[in-house]
């Protein structure tokens, strides 16, 4: 039998169905789950931010782009540093967390080493674009700028996600544009027999983006705008044409004067304001990683610097320091379990580094625990909660667990006979950690964690940070307790 040969490139999908499904399904999988995930949030009115969260915390690098931009001048001018999502979600809000999430999840998907010119063109041209649309909405008081943004930055992600992705199809569309005789859109037809605003279009409706994102792409050039907002999306994609002709070219002074239409701004505030969105778009670019995009935006260097106040800490006892100072905080504060519990749960997930984190509450019957908030968990898209159950006969882990106050380190080597097969059906034979939680000295639940996904081992000093975490859940949820009581 012959072997196929590794170094032979895969032949380029023929058609937009082919495209499309490739995208979805072999190059973006990731952010195709994460952008229904996303929906399925905002659809259904009993999840919040704790599923948001959960939905961020599975992808590390995800999160750790999501709170660089959430400690930058742009969301936090205030400059309260956020080392959790949890944090991030009540700081900034859940809409512009949500909105936030698809960005950075849809540039973790398209960004490698491998990635070309051409794309970092295009993505430096969505960033721009997206900076010159939200600021035109904050000067015309729009009620969410933000969602102007972030529906500027995906108009055209089937050619960014095209770029990203192509061989010898993109070649050849670039060297028919090169000969002068074809615009864009006709190179794209001539050898896709589609055009990539229709790509765009149809991944929209795959990832189920909805709202303004999917009236930006849809909108198609020359055709009449009826919502208002559109206007600002597009005007941040003419401002960029406009200067590449010059700021003395009448297509700069026509997008000048449809500004200060929209805004009654000056023309030297406007031109100001647009001078400035570069440098904000710089920063944008390298928050979300696409360091050759800032290069084409700033064509210099000069301000990349990895020591920002704006970055998150990647140092795990100084995480874990941050996190458990915003412990502390919520403890002393207004009663709020589930942020404390959230916080904690987090504190675990991404300090420690494991795989599957989660707090489960006891059953009235007292005979199973159900999720009651998971990180890391994969549940599908149906979204089913985690349910233990506690048996005495055979006594399984949850039932030793319960049966005492302290945190427990299980060890299948040890611990052989507490794994039933019930267990082991929902959590697999792992190495976990587990401790009961309590309010008003009764047991109401337990935290569970483990590395069951990449089957990393746990070490002491794992277990010694996993109980002081646990540990400030329980004292915070007593103080809580003596507060209503007062």
């Amino acid at each position: 039998m012959k072997l196929a040969d590794p170094a032979q490139s895969k032949p380029e999908p023929n058609s937009l169905e082919e495209w499309l499904d490739v995208l979805c399904n072999e190059e973006m999988p990731i952010f195709s789950n994460t952008a229904i995930s996303v929906h399925n949030i905002l659809s259904d009115e009993k999840k919040g931010a704790t599923d948001l969260a959960s939905v961020i915390l599975q992808d590390p690098n995800l999160t750790v782009k999501l709170l660089k931009i959430s400690n930058s001048q742009s969301y936090n001018p205030l400059r309260h540093k956020m080392v959790t999502v949890s944090r991030a979600v009540i700081v900034i809000g859940f809409e512009i967390i949500r909105k936030l999430t698809l960005a950075c999840s849809f540039f973790e998907s398209i960004l490698s080493e491998t990635n070309k010119q051409q794309v970092n063109e295009e993505i430096a041209r969505a960033i721009l674009a997206a900076v010159h649309a939200k600021s035109i909405a904050i000067a015309a008081k729009d009620s969410s700028p933000e969602e102007v943004f972030i529906a500027a930055l995906l108009k055209h992600l089937g050619s960014i996600c095209f770029w990203s992705f192509c061989s010898e199809q993109g070649a050849h569309i670039q060297l028919i544009i090169n000969r002068g005789n074809y615009s864009r859109e006709d190179a794209e037809r001539q050898v896709l027999g589609f055009e990539l605003a229709e790509l765009s279009a149809c991944l929209s409706d795959a990832w189920q983006l909805g709202g303004l994102i999917e009236e930006s792409i849809k909108l198609k050039a020359n055709t009449p705008i009826t919502n208002p907002r559109l206007v600002f999306i597009q005007l941040g994609y003419d401002i960029i044409e406009a200067l590449k002709e010059g700021e003395d070219s009448k297509k700069y002074e026509d997008c000048i004067s449809k500004v200060r239409q929209l805004t009654k701004q000056s023309r030297l505030v406007i031109t100001e304001n647009i001078k400035n969105n570069a440098n904000v778009a710089y920063d944008i670019a390298r928050q979300l990683g696409a360091v050759d995009a800032a290069i084409l935006i700033q064509n210099s260097l000069d301000k990349l610097d990895d020591s920002d106040e704006s970055l998150v800490v990647f140092d795990k006892k100084q995480l874990q320091f941050s996190i458990l100072q915003d412990i502390a905080s919520i403890i002393s504060g207004r009663p709020d379990v589930n942020l404390l519990l959230e916080t904690v749960l987090e504190g675990i997930h991404r300090s420690i580094g494991m795989d599957r984190t989660i707090f489960c509450v006891l059953a009235p019957d007292k005979r199973s625990l159900r999720e009651k908030m998971s990180f890391g968990w994969c549940k599908g898209l149906l979204g089913h909660k985690v349910i233990f159950n506690i048996s005495d006969s055979p006594m399984n882990l949850f039932f030793h667990v319960l049966s005492g106050t302290d945190a427990f380190w299980a060890k299948p080597s040890v611990n052989t006979a507490l794994y039933t097969l019930m267990d082991i059906n929902v959590v697999g034979k792992n190495e976990c950690f587990m401790m009961p939680v309590f309010f008003k000295n009764t047991q109401i639940g337990l935290i569970y964690a483990d590395r069951g996904i990449h089957k990393q081992s746990l070490t002491e000093e794992d277990f010694n940070t996993f109980k002081y975490f646990t540990q400030q859940a329980n004292i915070g949820l007593t103080v809580f307790c003596m507060q209503l009581k007062l």
